[in-house]
């Protein structure tokens, strides 16, 4: 994932999880939120997420992505032109961003790059431009950070009436984040200059992430986690839209083995990531931290290959003209 806090959970039915606590014999309340749990800080999170990525293949396989299918996207974009707009939204810490620019510039050798990024938590911009300032291959590319939520940048473009097309927007991992994801999906896509290409990536439906969802969300504590949005949905959305989309298939694996270990830091900070809660093994009620260990360990959240867990991280991804 490539997430960065800013959001609201949505509310969807209830499923398996509330049946079984209506037939649980005695003190149900055991199962629900209690006051000493809460979700992670924007700080908080960005620890939670590093370990994410350190234990996971989410950038690997953004990278077969970029090796495999980027180039031909990338091709098409820009028709000629002496500069190519790119708009990265939700950009986080920018190393998919600048992998990107890099074959954009393979591509069109010789063309200047407007990047513009929008990105709204200052840890992530600063570790972004951080990694601007050290890459000695970015001549002929020019950055413009806009530290805002989608939302507010979508706002601000309304309000001052500003009328620029981009020839590539890409949104990864990030529609977790926002309040109207339908109504943002049709703002970016309006967006594109003529021949321009958009690219959402988001978890799969096959992920482990949708079946803890289906059965564990509302069991969490209230926070601006985000929504429980995966691909189906956004093809929903498209097909709703109008739009015509191309999928990309993107197999990623994480391996959770130490969320198992008793007291050890990385697992304690892989459950934090996966529930959004701060110290979820510390705080939470022992019915429910049971229970999701259990459902980690089940085929559809997890494998185990070699005596290790390994969580399904699937992504799928849409580009779209």
């Amino acid at each position: 994932m490539e997430p960065a806090p800013e959001m609201k959970r949505n509310r969807f039915p209830s499923m398996n999880f509330e049946a079984e606590i209506l037939a649980a014999p005695h003190d149900n309340s055991e199962l629900y939120v209690v006051p000493s749990m809460r979700s992670l800080t924007a700080e908080e999170y960005v620890e939670a997420f590093k370990s994410f990525l350190d234990h996971s293949t989410e950038h690997q396989c953004m990278d077969e992505f970029n090796k495999e299918e980027m180039p031909r996207i990338m091709a098409g974009l820009g028709n000629g032109k002496s500069t190519i707009n790119v708009l990265g939204v939700g950009s986080g810490t920018g190393e998919q961003d600048l992998k990107m620019i890099r074959i954009l510039q393979a591509a069109h050798p010789g063309v200047l790059i407007n990047n513009e990024i929008v990105e709204p938590n200052p840890q992530h911009v600063a570790a972004y431009k951080e990694l601007v300032n050290q890459a000695p291959d970015l001549q002929g590319v020019s950055f413009i950070w806009h530290q805002l939520t989608s939302s507010e940048y979508e706002q601000q473009v309304k309000e001052k009436c500003i009328n620029k097309k981009f020839d590539f927007i890409h949104m990864i991992q990030m529609l977790y984040r926002v309040e109207d994801i339908p109504n943002t999906i049709k703002f970016f896509h309006s967006c594109l200059d003529h021949q321009g290409k958009l690219l959402i990536i988001i978890l799969s439906d096959s992920s482990g992430w949708a079946s803890l969802w289906k059965k564990y969300r509302h069991c969490l504590p209230s926070t601006d986690s985000g929504h429980y949005i995966t691909s189906d949905g956004i093809t929903a959305v498209l097909r709703r839209l109008g739009i015509q989309y191309r999928v990309h298939e993107f197999p990623s694996g994480w391996d959770i083995t130490e969320c198992f270990v008793e007291g050890d830091s990385a697992g304690g900070q892989m459950i934090d990531f996966l529930t959004g809660t701060k110290n979820f093994l510390g705080t939470a009620p022992p019915a429910l931290r049971r229970r999701l260990q259990e459902a980690l360990c089940q085929p559809e959240c997890s494998s185990k290959k070699d005596g290790r867990v390994i969580f399904c991280n699937n992504l799928k991804g849409r580009s779209l003209r």
